[in-house]
């Protein structure tokens, strides 16, 4: 599943955008946004693959919103205008976006931007596939910390914690945690997913060292808990219950 975001600061519009995301299967709305700034607060707090937005808006228009989320292009969400002004679509190429729809747009011609969001997000999985690889034969990052540049076994990663600009990690190896300047995201990109998964805004944990789960909070050892976020719950839980034995 394409995890995306609709974006419109017209109600029936962004209403039309819901309907459409949501008769496509691959993706999954995790979020509908009145304008830029909403839509900025979602895509910084949580994996964000695709946006479909309307440029023309008020304070913030979209194509300096898509301008702004990632200057690499090739790790940003994937970005499909929507308007009502033909002018600007030149001006939307220029912000890499891969669809541009003028409105009123039927399902089809959706359905057919949906379809390059899914060409491009698999061609990105595939590399990112290759890299997780080449991280699992290594299994080690090394980070700036306290002037030292430290050595980290992946597998040894108990926790990860954000703490405004900075990340704390707990590893099973180390009398205590590593304090790092680096954001969420960074840290992210070098981590296999096969075995970390961020639960929340301000925690990614090493699956490995699930203790049990109890109600909305995860239990490490040494009586950790850490909570479920509610924009991470639903991708927490297909994990779990894809390990979770039945009759």
């Amino acid at each position: 599943m394409i995890k995306c975001i609709a974006v419109d600061d017209e109600p029936l519009a962004l209403k039309k955008l819901e309907t459409y995301i949501k008769k496509i299967p691959f993706l999954d709305l995790v979020a509908s946004c009145h304008n830029a700034f909403e839509a900025q607060k979602v895509v910084d707090e949580q994996t964000v693959e695709a946006i479909f937005l309307d440029i023309n808006m008020p304070d913030l228009n979209g194509i300096d919103f898509a301008k702004s989320v990632e200057q690499d292009h090739s790790k940003g969400p994937v970005m499909v205008f929507t308007t009502a002004y033909s002018e600007y679509a030149i001006e939307g190429y220029k912000a890499n976006a891969v669809g541009y729809l003028l409105k009123p747009y039927s399902f089809d011609e959706f359905e057919a931007a949906a379809q390059k969001v899914r060409d491009i997000c698999e061609i990105r999985q595939q590399a990112a596939s290759e890299i997780s690889t080449q991280i699992d034969d290594d299994g080690v990052i090394y980070v700036k910390s306290d002037y030292k540049i430290v050595r980290i076994n992946i597998e040894q990663i108990r926790y990860i914690e954000a703490m405004s600009e900075y990340l704390r990690i707990s590893c099973d190896d180390k009398e205590r945690p590593v304090i790092v300047l680096l954001s969420m995201k960074k840290i992210e990109e070098h981590l296999p997913d096969t075995k970390f998964m961020r639960i929340h805004r301000s925690f990614i944990i090493n699956l490995d060292k699930i203790i049990e789960v109890k109600k909305n909070h995860v239990v490490l050892a040494d009586d950790v808990s850490l909570p479920i976020g509610d924009n991470y719950k639903d991708a927490f839980m297909d994990y779990l219950n894809k390990k979770i034995l039945t009759k």
